[in-house]
């Protein structure tokens, strides 16, 4: 069985949590109820997801070839490339995040503030490219490169071909 399927979804869940929990505190530091000390949560949460995304990554990496038999070059590669966007903005995050922590107190609030528009904009390149994976496995049927898998014509109740 493929591993890269279980992985991604740490990484994924994880984006879509962290601008909400970012956005929360931005709006708790901006009005002083907390400290920026309390983006430590944010902080924890992101490097969860940096190094679950990669784990993910090296894990499409290595089953890539495998099914890259079943689905076209092109859709196997815009999900590649848009892994990578993803895994990377996510990092730069991660380092915005522990910035907070250490900046002057004066530019921890604008800090912040970036910081959160670019876990949002993680969250979208995560979007992206959970969506360029789901096509592979329902439009393309790359699940078949392990034996089976959801393909359109299984889902419609057709024999898969």
């Amino acid at each position: 069985m493929p591993t890269h399927p279980a992985l991604v979804h740490v990484p994924l869940g994880l984006a879509f949590a962290v601008p909400i929990v970012a956005l929360a505190l931005l709006l708790a530091l901006w009005r002083g109820a907390v400290s920026r000390r309390s983006f430590a949560i944010v902080l924890l949460m992101q490097a969860l997801l940096v190094g679950g995304a990669l784990l993910a990554l090296r894990a499409g990496e290595r089953e890539g070839a495998r099914v890259a038999r079943i689905v076209p070059d092109a859709a196997l590669e815009e999900h590649e490339e848009r892994a990578e966007c993803f895994v990377w903005t996510a990092a730069a995050v991660l380092g915005g995040f522990a910035a907070i922590l250490v900046v002057p107190r004066r530019a921890a609030v604008p800090l912040a503030a970036v910081v959160t528009a670019g876990a949002f904009a993680a969250a979208g390149l995560a979007f992206a490219t959970g969506k360029a994976g789901g096509e592979l496995v329902y439009q393309y049927g790359a699940a078949r490169a392990y034996g089976g898998g959801a393909t359109t014509a299984a889902l419609r109740g057709s024999p898969a071909p």
